[in-house]
């Protein structure tokens, strides 16, 4: 005997739902397990890869599909892309209370790890330990966002321990190597990035090349990069040697 199955219904297994109330329904996404905060952190841009199937469900477990009269009375359109992109942004990622632990677990381990990465005793110039870092999480009560990049949640611990002085630390120094050809514009350029220097460590004027190693904040590469593409008429180069100042005898990178 054939069981006739109603065409607005899909079957769908090992997926990760995202779930969005709406004018008084449950609207929810089938999506593909880890691909979810991928795109919320802009590391995925392809809705294909987020979506196990291009559509927007009623109810995922029982397989059925919203109608576009659904999506009109709640979303204000029929397209079905503008309602996935406003479900993924706002909804709520439905996972298992393991799961959820161990996931809160690893974005906690990450923010550590990128702080600690990026970070430095400002008095020794020598990066904290991963474990140093963690205890200064705990006092300052984070609680991690999902929902949120571990870029810019490490961006607020850092700031946080700055505000609260739980421990000495501050962003570490990068330092960089540029060159260019010997020109009119080189001088122009030095004049306008010394202000953006932490320190100059090494400074060569030849007869041919201007050779310039430095310290500077992270935050102000860009700044330099933009510089020496507009001053430097695309013929100097920028090279990031390390991210963190070192004491003597320690490795080098």
């Amino acid at each position: 005997m054939v069981i006739q199955q109603p065409s607005n219904q899909i079957k769908l297994t090992n997926v990760s739902v995202v779930r969005l109330r709406k004018g008084g329904k449950r609207f929810e996404l089938a999506c593909y397990k880890n691909k979810v905060m991928e795109w919320r952190s802009n590391v995925e841009t392809d809705l294909d890869e987020v979506l196990q199937i291009h559509s927007v469900f009623l109810n995922v477990s029982k397989g059925q599909v919203a109608s576009k009269d659904d999506l009109k009375k709640c979303f204000k359109t029929e397209e079905a892309d503008k309602v996935i992109q406003e479900i993924l942004k706002k909804g709520e990622l439905q996972v298992a209370e393991k799961e959820r632990s161990n996931q809160l677990e690893s974005i906690w381990k990450e923010i550590a790890n990128i702080v600690t990465d990026n970070c430095v005793n400002p008095q020794t110039k020598r990066p904290y330990t991963v474990t140093m870092i963690e205890k200064a999480m705990q006092d300052l009560h984070l609680s991690v966002n999902p929902k949120r990049s571990t870029k810019s949640q490490a961006l607020d611990v850092i700031k946080q321990l700055q505000e609260k002085q739980l421990l000495p630390i501050q962003r570490a120094q990068m330092r960089l190597r540029l060159t260019m050809p010997q020109s009119k514009e080189a001088k122009k350029l030095r004049e306008k990035i010394l202000p953006l220097l932490t320190s100059i460590e090494d400074e060569d004027a030849g007869a041919s090349e201007y050779e310039l190693i430095a310290l500077i904040d992270p935050g102000k590469y860009r700044t330099i990069n933009d510089l020496l593409q507009s001053e430097g008429k695309g013929k100097g180069q920028l090279e990031i040697m390390n991210l963190r100042e070192k004491e003597e005898g320690d490795e080098k990178f």
